[in-house]
């Protein structure tokens, strides 16, 4: 028997691992039947150690980001910067503040491992009513392995939209939560604009109130590997999320996005709409979208979509859509997925009224992405994506 000091970990069951007895004695891995019954901890020790087999890391290139996974992190506070906004307050706070884990838990050893090692999250705070931005910057963090930790609490019927920038060098394994009351109206656009040879895993848990909306929009542009997983709990009646994504990937970069979406209370709503190009030997994305519609989330509306245009030769992109639904009382349901090349008749079309290829492809490439940069809503930022974009384009052999 363990003694009475002994480690949370030593008390978990083969179970709780995800394990399960076969007949010969031996113990195996067993199917997760339904997607909101996959193991979850706080604790790193929790979880088994990764081998690459597990559905959650078969497509991701964990040999590179070995040290994130089981490694000592610094966890003290991050160097940051942040604009000065009415009704928005930006502050850290002791992980022992009840607001931490009240949006999500660990699914997976990586992100189990900056919640173990983080000393004091950063939160930001939303109250006021009137439509406001604040930029959360991070842009020295350096390249020693770090963790950490963000909360975003949108007050009951505030309404903002938060940008968290990140640039430069890093090595960092986070979570987020995004906490939103009854009525808030809140956008979260995360950037990913690292220098090349960063890494960063990152999960992003929201629970979404009553009548409350969110907005999430993920674009990654630059790392070695970024490895962002949104999941969002639509816990209250009338809860709402749209979830846009944008990633460009080029020659040996590794852009990966788990997204989840759980309709648990009645009358709720749902888009994801995520869109990628690759271009360059060993360009690689990985896109998993699980929408999963609970017992109890009658009248649900919800569609997802994953689509790439692929650029040149040597590169792969997974797409991988996946829909749950445990009731037969809903509005509307559907998910999509496709990836290819160029459009041959829009070429045409564009070549037709004088356009040289090079532009017309070129065109063609910034008229798909376009759609999600428009979704972000700050003419500023949407600006500077649009001029990145163009930079990647720009010298392509399309």
């Amino acid at each position: 028997m363990p003694s009475s000091d002994a480690p949370a970990a030593s008390l978990v069951s083969p179970e709780q691992h995800g394990l399960k007895k076969h007949s010969d004695g031996g113990w195996g891995l067993a199917p997760v039947q339904t997607r909101s019954a996959r193991f979850a901890s706080f604790e790193h020790s929790d979880f088994p150690v990764i081998t690459g087999r597990e559905a959650v890391w078969k497509l991701s290139p964990i040999a590179k980001f070995a040290d994130l996974l089981d490694g000592e992190l610094d966890g003290s506070e991050f160097p940051y910067s942040a604009t000065d906004a009415a009704g928005v307050s930006v502050s850290w706070i002791d992980r022992t503040d009840p607001r931490i884990g009240s949006a999500g838990k660990p699914e997976e050893r990586a992100s189990a491992n900056a919640w173990t090692s983080f000393e004091k999250a950063l939160l930001i705070r939303i109250t006021g009513e009137d439509a406001t931005e604040v930029t959360v910057l991070r842009d020295a963090l350096g390249t020693a392995a770090r963790a950490a930790h963000i909360v975003i609490e949108a007050a009951p019927f505030s309404n903002a939209r938060i940008v968290l920038d990140n640039a430069g060098d890093a090595r960092i394994v986070e979570n987020v939560e995004i906490i939103v009351g009854e009525s808030a109206n809140l956008s979260v656009i995360t950037v990913q604009q690292w220098n090349d040879g960063a890494v960063h895993l990152a999960n992003h848990f929201s629970r979404v109130g009553r009548d409350a909306k969110l907005k999430h929009i993920v674009v990654s542009l630059g790392g070695e590997v970024v490895r962002l997983n949104p999941t969002t709990h639509l816990a209250e009646s009338g809860a709402d999320v749209e979830a846009y994504g944008l990633y460009f990937a080029d020659a040996g970069q590794h852009l990966e996005q788990q997204v989840y979406v759980h309709h648990e209370a009645p009358h709720t709503r749902s888009r994801v709409n995520y869109k990628g190009a690759l271009q360059g030997e060993g360009a690689r994305t990985v896109w998993i979208g699980d929408v999963l519609i609970g017992q109890q989330a009658t009248g649900t509306d919800s569609y997802e979509q994953n689509r790439n245009l692929v650029l040149s030769e040597g590169t792969r992109a997974d797409s991988i859509p996946n829909l749950e639904i445990e009731t037969g009382d809903i509005a509307g349901a559907g998910h999509a997925s496709a990836t290819g090349r160029f459009d041959d008749e829009q070429l045409f079309y564009l070549q037709s009224r004088g356009i040289p290829e090079e532009e017309a492809r070129r065109l063609v490439v910034r008229g798909f992405l376009s759609e999600i940069v428009q979704q972000i809503g700050s003419a500023p930022l949407e600006e500077r994506l649009q001029a990145v974009l163009e930079a990647e384009l720009v010298g392509t052999a399309l």
